[in-house]
């Protein structure tokens, strides 16, 4: 919970800033240049899938491990290795991006206009690949406060960079914005983790090989499941952009900014301190299925008063984010909602997957729940358009969550405990009530109804946090320090 209320309050700053950038891009670029910046953002994302071979989380593991096992010689030597490994990754993505740009322009938006700024864009998957070193040394050293400052500081240099490009270019201020972000980004990562007094030693490639080969085996098969998933989003927004145009593009990237950027900022909060702990535990079957329903207790609690608020006020806040150009997305964010409430729940498990460093079991797992929730959301936006979106989003995580419980109870011998199947049956029953008020009522009554719901449901979540915590002394120790 201390780590999650810091990176809490980090994403409470990173809303304000991407609210404020949402807006600008809204107001200024309208729906086609939100859905320019995401179709040139995912294609990148494909390409940084397919050649950062997931070091970003198995670095994690083994620096943490490392980490608890106070080994000062070890620690130096896994990062000098990840170090290398970082460079040599990020070079790759660069290089097979500006190799492939015209296709990819030709793939992405039907013609080669967009090979230039593919190959510009080209320079930040090495960018990328660099501010995962420094973030990675960080998160597995468990500077938690050094994290929590780099992010701030990230997002607020980004926004400052990017908005007079905007401003004064339009849409053709999206490519150096994309560019110029992802430097200041670095730099400010690089200034943080060089505070972290560990020098690296020279390593020749190929014993960088030799002594990564754990780190890439284990990264490799995430790089893959991270490439299934970047490209079953990429298929989605090209079937989009093929059946609906770019605007219903920019609908589909605003609506789920919503879903996974306000509302999964919990999960980026949590998951911060949470893997790494995990990573510590994984052969300790009793204490990581404790910590594991513990943490799937504390997402319940946090998200789901959230949920409730945004199937209540999703129009005003629609407006507030973007314009009511954007309102189309209402529909699609009240059925995702509800699948986030899943999501919260195999998103605690799945971790289990990460921390065993069982590559093989999280690429079948992951390959099969993409190949289900694409062709679910292909044929929701076929027959159903925006709303059948949300719908694909809640069954396909309803289905995902069952997938991965069921097999980490066969193969980890996992087991939530009972007070975790409590809460999940109590605030899935309001969560419900929340979903069925917001599609079946409307004007003041839905606001009356939704405005008790909310406060109930977060009366309960601050009962059971300080049944938990007693956060009544700790804010008192606080105010008295």
């Amino acid at each position: 919970m201390k780590a999650t209320s810091i990176f809490g309050g980090v994403q409470v700053f990173n809303i304000i800033i991407a609210l404020i950038r949402s807006k600008v891009v809204a107001v200024l670029l309208g729906p086609a240049g939100m859905g320019i910046m995401g179709l040139l953002l995912s294609t990148t994302g494909i390409i940084a899938s397919a050649t950062n071979f997931g070091l970003s989380t198995s670095a994690v593991r083994e620096i943490s491990q490392d980490h608890e096992s106070g080994n000062n010689e070890k620690i130096v030597e896994t990062v000098s290795v990840f170090r290398k490994l970082v460079w040599l990754t990020g070079l790759l993505g660069t290089v097979v991006t500006v190799l492939l740009s015209p296709f990819l322009s030709k793939l992405t938006f039907g013609n080669y206009d967009y090979t230039f700024s593919f190959i510009l864009i080209s320079v930040t998957l090495l960018v990328g690949q660099l501010t995962i070193g420094q973030t990675v040394l960080l998160q597995g050293m468990r500077k938690i406060s050094w994290m929590a400052k780099a992010g701030i500081y990230s997002s607020l240099f980004g926004l400052i960079i990017s908005l007079p490009l905007y401003y004064y270019f339009g849409m053709d201020g999206i490519v150096p914005a994309i560019i110029l972000s992802a430097i200041a980004v670095f730099i400010i990562q690089y200034f943080f983790a060089k505070k972290i007094d560990i020098k690296s030693k020279f390593i020749p490639f190929k014993l960088a090989f030799q002594q990564g080969k754990g780190m890439l085996k284990l990264g490799f098969m995430i790089s893959l499941s991270g490439f299934i998933t970047v490209a079953a989003s990429y298929i989605i927004r090209i079937f989009i952009s093929r059946f609906g145009g770019v605007d219903e593009v920019g609908f589909y990237n605003a609506g789920f900014a919503i879903v996974n950027t306000y509302v999964g900022m919990v999960f980026s909060a949590m998951g911060t301190d949470y893997y790494p702990r995990l990573a510590q535990l994984n052969k300790d079957t009793e204490k990581s299925n404790l910590l594991i329903s513990q943490q799937g207790e504390i997402a319940l609690i946090i998200l789901s008063p959230l949920i409730c608020i945004f199937l209540i006020f999703i129009n005003w806040i629609v407006v507030l984010l973007y314009s009511q150009k954007f309102l189309p997305v209402t529909e699609m964010i009240h059925w995702a909602m509800l699948g986030i409430f899943f999501k919260a729940c195999t998103w605690s498990i799945g971790f289990l997957l990460l921390a065993k460093g069982d590559s093989k079991a999280f690429f079948w797992n992951e390959l099969v729940g993409n190949i289900y929730l694409l062709l679910l959301n292909c044929i929701g936006y076929y027959w159903m358009g925006m709303e059948g979106l949300g719908i694909s989003f809640l069954i396909g995580y309803f289905l995902y969550f069952l997938q991965i419980f069921l097999f980490c109870r066969s193969k980890y011998d996992f087991r939530f405990n009972n007070n975790f199947y409590r809460l999940f049956l109590l605030y899935l029953t309001f969560c419900i009530i929340g979903f069925l008020s917001a599609y079946f009522l409307n004007g003041l009554s839905l606001y009356v109804v939704g405005s008790i719901i909310i406060l109930m449901l977060t009366a309960l979540s601050f009962h059971l946090l300080n049944r938990k915590m007693d956060i009544f002394n700790l804010l008192k120790n606080k105010l008295g320090k």
